[in-house]
């Protein structure tokens, strides 16, 4: 059943790169741009983080360092991509409902937390494509390829 989860489904060409090009670009930005920057500076952020699930400051800036820079590290792989889908998908949902208020405009806009947690999103319904780990682990037919009938 997790083989089956984690399947990366079946496209067509330009579809697999359109998924393997947003995988790249969204893990490879919030590794870069979010979740590197909080792992370099995570004792001078920790004391004064978000703390949105009451959990406090360092436990809610390890759980975003693990979402931002593991589980993006993973996606860009194409590595249990649907799991941790789950994880940035969470961590975004909490900073634009939490932290940002569902706000989309002003001064502390929740805009980039949601236009990540759209693409995310999409990949969790769509999987990660041909081009990706689990492919590769699961076989060519992304565990969704009819079964053949033997005689």
């Amino acid at each position: 059943m997790l083989k089956k989860f984690l399947a990366p489904g079946k496209a067509n060409l330009p579809t697999d790169l359109g998924l393997l090009l947003l995988r790249l670009w969204l893990g490879g930005s919030m590794l870069a741009l979010h979740g590197w920057q909080k792992l370099s500076n995570f004792n001078t952020l920790a004391p004064d983080f978000s703390d949105p699930l009451g959990i406090g400051s360092t436990a809610s800036l390890a759980g975003t360092c693990a979402a931002e820079v593991l589980c993006a590290v993973f996606l860009v792989l194409g590595l249990g991509s649907r799991l941790v889908l789950i994880g940035l998908i969470f961590t975004m949902a909490v900073a634009w409902g939490k932290v940002h208020g569902f706000a989309l405009s002003g001064q502390h806009s929740g805009e980039l937390a949601y236009l990540y947690l759209a693409g995310f999103t999409s990949l969790l319904l769509t999987g990660p494509g041909r081009f990706s780990l689990d492919a590769l682990i699961c076989g060519k037919g992304g565990g969704n390829a009819p079964k053949s009938k033997e005689k």
